[in-house]
């Protein structure tokens, strides 16, 4: 396949059907569980109201982070800025419903042109600590209510609060079999969640990590969150891009990072705008057209930097650098 700056429609179609398992194994359980839940995840791009020609360029709301705008704020400078994605945390996705704002945010993006691709959450769904799992399991469900509201069809599944130095390390089919309960949430809210990975983190700090656990679930509502600058600082592969599909891979966050401090010594604030460090970028293309993935590149960095501009030029700079360096490097 080729990118194309065009938005492509894809449609997609839900079914399920009920699981009976009785004295499986676990492994046995991950396996079967892949009948239930979306059945089919045919397209990179959600459905919705970006239209054509302004391409799959999202602007995730970590780029403006330093400036403590409100949601609408946010989503006025995407749209000014050119994006057709936007990905909201759920700090202010709340912020906005409490103070009765959300209705009229929703309305704006759509008159822009403006699509909610993914919502950055941090329920502690993964926990090995079971009344924190099921406290984080109960804030995923609420967020996954404010992103059906919205329109907003994914939501980030991580690994907070498992991922500082200390924490226990969780195996793979632990990781799995708690995956698959939030799937089956979201099935059930119409909210896709997508496994993130960090470079930094204890548990499931690579992408070859996370595959394996849509691996060991094989189920098609199982997918990738997945990130430029976290493949690297996990010591990782890109080449791994070509295991993935338009199916496992919706959103791609994207950004760059420089040859100093050394991978294992970065941090979030290292981050640079694509183009400006040493990711290999015409190597990134290749891989994704390989893969036949079509994913929202989404521009997520955490520069400081960068904010002692204004909202409105940051964000018109981070549409400039993702759009050159897409068309530069796309093949």
């Amino acid at each position: 396949m080729c990118y194309t700056l065009e938005r492509q429609e894809r449609g997609l179609k839900m079914t399920g059907e009920r699981i009976v398992s009785g004295n499986a194994t676990r492994r046995g359980f991950l396996r079967g569980a892949a009948a239930a839940g979306f059945a089919v995840f045919a397209g990179g791009g959600c459905l919705g109201l970006a239209g054509a020609g302004r391409g799959k360029f999202s602007l995730n709301a970590s780029t403006l982070r330093g400036y403590g705008l409100s949601l609408a704020d946010q989503v006025k400078a995407a749209i000014s800025a050119g994006f057709s994605g936007f990905e909201p945390w759920m700090k202010d996705i709340r912020a906005a419903k409490e103070s009765g704002t959300l209705g009229d945010v929703c309305r704006m993006a759509r008159d822009g042109g403006l699509e909610f691709v993914n919502g950055i959450a941090f329920g502690q769904w993964v926990s090995p600590d079971p009344k924190v799992r099921a406290e984080g399991l109960e804030e995923t469900k609420r967020d996954m209510a404010l992103l059906a509201e919205m329109g907003c069809p994914r939501i980030a599944a991580s690994m907070f609060g498992v991922q500082k130095p200390g924490s226990p390390a969780l195996s793979r089919d632990e990781i799995a079999e708690r995956y698959s309960v939030v799937l089956g949430m979201g099935r059930q809210m119409g909210v896709r969640p997508l496994l993130e990975y960090w470079g930094h983190s204890v548990n499931l700090s690579r992408l070859e990590d996370a595959l394996g656990v849509l691996d060991l679930l094989n189920r098609p509502d199982a997918a990738i969150l997945a990130d430029v600058y976290h493949t690297y600082r996990g010591g990782g592969s890109f080449e791994t891009y070509r295991r993935l599909s338009a199916a496992t891979l919706p959103v791609l966050h994207v950004n760059d990072y420089p040859a100093m401090p050394v991978r294992e010594r970065l941090v979030d604030a290292d981050r640079v705008w694509p183009g400006d460090g040493i990711a290999p970028w015409r190597g990134i293309f290749a891989a994704l057209d390989a893969a036949g993935a079509d994913p929202w590149l989404s521009i997520e960095v955490f520069n400081p930097n960068y904010w002692k501009s204004t909202p409105a030029a940051t964000s018109a700079e981070g549409f400039g650098k993702l759009k050159a360096t897409f068309e530069a490097n796309r093949g």
